[in-house]
């Protein structure tokens, strides 16, 4: 594949071939090593074959090969323009999101009960593969209303207050969503997974802030040195994997029928304005709303599970939320294109939407700040808080990348674990461990995952977001 280096931090993949546009990728020489040897380049190359696709085919400094569109590929189509959506730009994990909440509890007083809430919260947040909520298991007609409602239903349920929607993308709830486009099957799939974790790398993750950058953002966001703090990761779960899956024989059929030609047949799409891409469309939607639920219910049972061990209220102990942010989404959005503003579809496929100070599409609380963006790294080092920069809008589309990005495949890192102490490696780091299977541990292993602070520093000088915080692990739930 051809790179051509533009700087230090950006690499252009040259207008070849069908390629409609450039490639565009982020990175320095140490994150370029690994992504060389990678099929995602291609797949970058790939997406910019297909109709309708406007600016460049965008690769984030995370970014390794995925289903159709790396992960960590970003890209926009211009409905105008005959421009497509497609699942494999999506993802399976459709609305696969990050949300950080904090408290007003700081590390070193809280550490002594920090075992005793993992065990709470590994008590009452279902984790792993298929894991569903069997004290929770909702009629359809209750996922039909998620499906339409998102974070908003769980709110008006008692799980959580409006406070909680002001501080997520969108408050929760994608528009245009239509449960009518949801298949039975992915509906029943869903009905005891609201409030669960899943498995692969998904995680809750109770942490402290060990350095802050900005302090008068970190103070505002509450994040200030030594704050406790909870990650949650997950996302739609087996009913938007099932909607994707739903989804791929459709638009198989259509990219046929519209005689679109396929670099690869990951990438199956259909017009934005046709039969076929406004029902993925509306079934997207209403997984993404899904996926808010499920976070906002897996909020409200962290916030339980302090206030069993701790004795005190979330109230009390300042249990709000930062900002939820969603990744595996496509949506409509206003950007410019060679000078004119217009309406496109932005595919994040494992990216992170970060608008900048005063974008009207973000809420009152940060409008004036930019949008919050959160990028975990591995479960041994440190994760980063960043905002959206007026940089990213204009050149990514408002996108930054969503985490470290893996270096080595879930079969590689199992294999490396083996014969390892997991649990022992953990405890010596200070990091509670609770799992339900430590298979699943070994496949998320620190060395699995480039450095995320690599992967940062490309996006901080880069300037596709500004950062604010560094948080450290204490204890980590996972699948």
């Amino acid at each position: 594949m051809e790179l051509v280096r533009l700087d230090p931090h950006r690499w252009l993949i040259p207008r070849q071939g069908k390629m409609r546009v450039d490639g565009l990728i982020f990175a320095d020489d140490t994150l370029m090593r690994d992504i060389r040897g990678d099929e995602a380049l291609k797949q970058v190359a790939n997406v910019a074959e297909l109709p309708g696709i406007v600016g460049r085919s965008i690769g984030m400094p995370d970014i390794h090969w995925g289903y159709g569109f790396a992960i960590g590929g970003v890209a926009a189509f211009d409905p105008d323009e005959g421009g497509v959506v497609s699942p494999g730009g999506v993802g399976y994990d459709i609305n696969c999101g990050v949300r950080l909440m904090r408290t007003r509890l700081k590390g070193s007083d809280f550490r002594p009960r920090l075992a005793r809430v993992m065990d709470e919260l590994f008590q009452s947040i279902p984790a792993g593969v298929g894991k569903g909520y069997k004290k929770f298991v909702l009629q359809s007609r209750d996922i039909r209303a998620i499906l339409t409602r998102g974070a908003a239903w769980a709110v008006e349920e008692g799980f959580g207050t409006s406070a909680d929607l002001d501080h997520m993308e969108d408050r929760g709830i994608i528009a245009g969503a239509d449960p009518d486009q949801v298949s039975d099957r992915a509906i029943q799939r869903g009905r005891d997974q609201v409030g669960t974790v899943g498995s692969g790398n998904h995680f809750i993750e109770v942490g402290e802030v060990d350095e802050v950058y900005e302090p008068e953002v970190a103070q505002r966001l509450g994040l200030e040195a030594g704050t406790v703090t909870v990650f949650i990761h997950s996302g739609s779960r087996g009913l938007g994997y099932q909607v994707c899956d739903d989804y791929l024989e459709v638009m198989l059929r259509a990219s046929r029928r519209y005689g679109i030609d396929l670099p690869d047949r990951q990438l199956v799409c259909a017009p934005l304005g046709s039969p076929e891409g406004k029902r993925y469309l509306g079934a997207m939607a209403a997984a993404a709303n899904f996926a808010f639920a499920n976070r906002q219910m897996m909020s409200h049972r962290v916030r339980e599970a302090f206030g069993k061990v701790l004795g005190q209220s979330p109230q009390e102990l300042g249990m709000g939320l930062v900002y939820d942010v969603a990744h595996n989404i496509a949506k409509f959005e206003k950007h410019s294109v060679a000078g004119r503003e217009k309406t496109l579809c932005v595919h994040r496929k494992g990216a992170t939407r970060a608008f900048p100070p005063g974008h009207p599409d973000l809420g009152d609380a940060y409008r004036d700040l930019g949008q919050p963006v959160f990028i975990p790294g591995d479960m041994g080092r440190y994760s980063f808080v960043l905002l959206g920069t007026e940089g990213a809008y204009n050149e990514t589309f408002g996108s930054t990348c969503h985490g470290a990005g893996r270096k080595m495949s879930r079969k590689q890192a199992k294999k490396s674990a083996r014969g390892r102490d997991l649990r022992r490696e953990f405890d010596e780091l200070g990091i509670q461990v609770r799992a339900s299977s430590f298979a699943t541990v070994a496949e998320e292993i620190p060395e699995a995952y480039k450095d995320v602070a690599d992967v940062v520093r490309v996006v901080d000088r880069a300037g596709i977001g500004k950062l604010v915080a560094r948080l450290k692990p204490m204890g980590v739930l996972k699948g």
